[in-house]
């Protein structure tokens, strides 16, 4: 805390305090995931102490546990046992166990205890850096704008009338901006279903790849389909995401442009909002995916879904789609943290600066004067550094982390680590830029960190939701709630395995879609798949049991319970942690009552000093009525003596 506070303070005094606010709030948000990083490795810890006494992996590790699965393909897939999906129903186990329910909890209090440190830390700081009181002055319009108003102004100058009210034309109408507004509209869809093309292009490809790999002759590229297509296809969504992410950048700021804002506060709002929701889509379009629709539209034995008329939708691997999503979220972010984060951050500006460099010395004169100096001066050193261009890549690759970190923390509780991890390296790589990489930027006065924070705030309600869907749909801890305290018939998990696979009759396979040249060792006439269906003997065969929609109406009641819990625990610590601190909040009553009393005192004197001339002009009207009246008897005197007695008069006149 000592460091980061003068390393605050030296970043205000030489950059302003608009930057100072993003480094101290990158602080604060690094000194918060400590704490959480902690939570995140115990959590996983449990998962590995108690992988061994978890009855649901070794029942589907037994192999005297003779579960006969359907073909995960048609015609060139064979029968499996349950038993060769052991390792991935250990390695589910490590994230997808009672104590991530708490761990997403924590990361929901731990989320508002953030926002509310920092608007306690940004008090603090407004405190000292002597902006409490700084009010919003009039922005001056954009250059843009301006030009934009000019010419409507040229245009309309032979059609106005006098009647026009002159206010109307000093300013852009709705009118005027609905060619922009238009253009955003039908741009922002686009990009947002170019995001949406893309995981579908990606799905395909694991689609396609997984069916040419199960034609495969080699037995090991057949029995390691799963893990070639899920690490290949999460490396080409992350080269799609961060190709992207390059181009969103881009089209948002034009978009911007064409709006035509008044001011630049408004411009780099709106700016940050198109930009925010395209990434945002960008980053974690495919993560959605895999948390909440693959393996949701698989279909059946005998009736599965296609696409493409012969390609199988994908499934979830036998121990869930949690393990999976874990990967997509790790790789994802790690890969933009490493490669956008950091390479990109430092290379980027380095490149810029040595290709400008090396355009400056080929178009400098050969011929230099002789009495100009051989060594470069500091201001020339300047200018070939890189242009600042504002803090919204910097707070953006932080605000899309922080969603990492608390929208799927569930399926993954070590994103916190990374992130730690990272940040340190961050606020390094951040300092260093600014100082020797960029020019330095005008100071800019502001008490907040604007629209970033709202942002936040609407990230950490989100991931409540996000998380509740998470544990009950994408996990297995409702289904094993359900099963341990419902239809076990000791209380234990014992069975669970059997209890959540359904039959199917072998015999009612469509043509052309039983295996061919099978070589399982015995005769099989029931498959099993995972689903909570009606067996084949039942009246209603294959149509969702009882037991599904009981599942069904549990998970949908947890995310109800879990949404309302973790709001109300939310809204309590909001209301418990007060937003300015003690020790400010008192000292700025003892500088109100040291104002009020200096003002009360000005205000004292000032009373007494008009009392003082109050009083002195009362004695002056007096002693100037006593003297009219002392007149007026001499005169009167003077009017009964004799006429020619001078001497009467005279010496009543020395008398008054």
């Amino acid at each position: 805390l000592f460091f980061f506070f003068f390393f605050f303070l030296f970043f205000r005094k030489y950059f302003g305090e608009k930057i100072g606010l993003y480094f101290a709030w990158l602080g604060l948000y690094t000194e918060f995931l400590i704490p959480s990083s902690v939570v995140g490795i115990i959590v996983f810890l449990y998962g590995c102490i108690t992988i061994e006494s978890d009855i649901p992996s070794k029942e589907m590790c037994d192999q005297r546990n003779a579960f006969t699965m359907c073909p995960l393909c048609d015609k060139f897939c064979d029968y499996w046992n349950l038993s060769s999906a052991c390792a991935t129903a250990r390695a589910s186990h490590l994230f997808d166990n009672p104590a991530t329910v708490f761990f997403s909890i924590f990361m929901a209090l731990w989320a508002t205890m953030f926002l509310e440190q920092w608007k306690r830390l940004q008090m603090r700081l407004s405190y000292f850096w002597d902006l409490t009181g700084l009010e919003e002055e009039e922005e001056h319009p954009r250059p843009e704008y301006e030009t934009k108003l000019l010419q409507k102004k040229l245009k309309n100058k032979n059609i106005t009338t006098e009647s026009t009210d002159k206010n109307e034309k000093e300013k852009l109408t709705w009118s005027d901006r609905m060619p922009g507004y238009a253009a955003n509209f039908g741009l922002i869809l686009f990009m947002i279903m170019l995001a949406f093309s893309a995981v579908f292009g990606v799905i395909v490809y694991r689609i396609t790849t997984a069916a040419a790999l199960s034609f495969s002759a080699n037995e090991t590229t057949r029995s390691n389909v799963r893990v070639t297509v899920t690490a290949t296809a999460v490396i080409i969504n992350l080269v799609v995401v961060l190709i992207l992410d390059e181009i969103y950048g881009a089209v948002a700021k034009w978009l911007t442009e064409i709006e035509i804002p008044k001011t630049e506060k408004i411009f780099e709002e709106r700016l940050i909002l198109k930009a925010f929701l395209l990434k945002f889509v960008n980053s974690y379009a495919s993560i959605f995916y895999v948390a909440f629709f693959k393996g949701r539209f698989v279909g059946r034995p005998g009736r599965y879904v296609y696409v493409f008329e012969g390609y199988r939708m994908e499934e979830c691997a036998p121990g869930g789609c949690l393990m999976e999503l874990c990967i997509q979220l790790s790789i994802i972010m790690l890969g933009k943290q490493l490669i956008q984060n950091n390479l990109f951050e430092i290379g980027i500006p380095y490149l810029k600066k040595l290709f400008r460099k090396l355009k400056d010395e080929r178009t400098e004169v050969k011929e230099m004067d002789t009495n100009q100096s051989k060594d470069p001066q500091q201001w020339d050193l300047d200018y070939i550094l890189e242009p600042f261009t504002g803090l919204t890549p910097e707070y953006m690759e932080m605000i899309i982390q922080f969603g990492f970190v608390t929208l799927f923390v569930a399926s993954f509780p070590l994103a916190p680590v990374f992130a730690l991890l990272n940040n340190v390296i961050e606020v390094r790589l951040d300092a260093k830029k600014f100082v020797t990489e960029l020019r330095r930027p005008d100071t800019v006065r502001e008490k907040d960190i604007g629209i970033w924070y709202n942002i936040l705030s609407g990230i950490g309600k989100l991931s409540v939701i996000i998380n509740a869907f998470v544990i009950a749909v994408t996990s297995d801890f409702i289904p094993r709630l359900m099963y341990q305290y419902a239809y076990s018939q000791n209380g234990t998990m014992h069975g669970f395995i059997n209890h959540t696979l359904s039959y199917f009759n072998v015999s009612q396979l469509k043509a052309g879609t039983q295996p061919e040249n099978s070589l399982f060792a015995q005769e099989v006439s029931f498959c099993r798949f995972k689903d909570y269906r009606e067996p084949p003997w039942s009246p209603h065969q294959y149509e969702f049991s009882k037991q599904y929609w009981a599942v069904l109406s549990a998970r949908l009641a947890f995310v109800i319970l879990f949404q309302n819990l973790v709001m109300f625990l939310s809204v309590l610590v909001d209301w418990m942690i007060p937003d300015i601190p003690k020790d400010i909040s008192e000292q700025i009553k003892k500088e109100k009552t040291v104002l009020v009393d200096f003002f009360l005192k000005e205000e004292h004197e000032k009373l007494k000093l008009l009392e003082s001339f109050m009083a002195r002009d009362k004695r002056k009207r007096r002693s100037g009525s006593k003297s009219r009246r002392s007149r007026a008897a001499s005169f009167s005197q003077c009017h009964r003596s004799p006429k020619g007695s001078f001497t009467s008069f005279s010496s009543q006149h020395t008398v008054v």
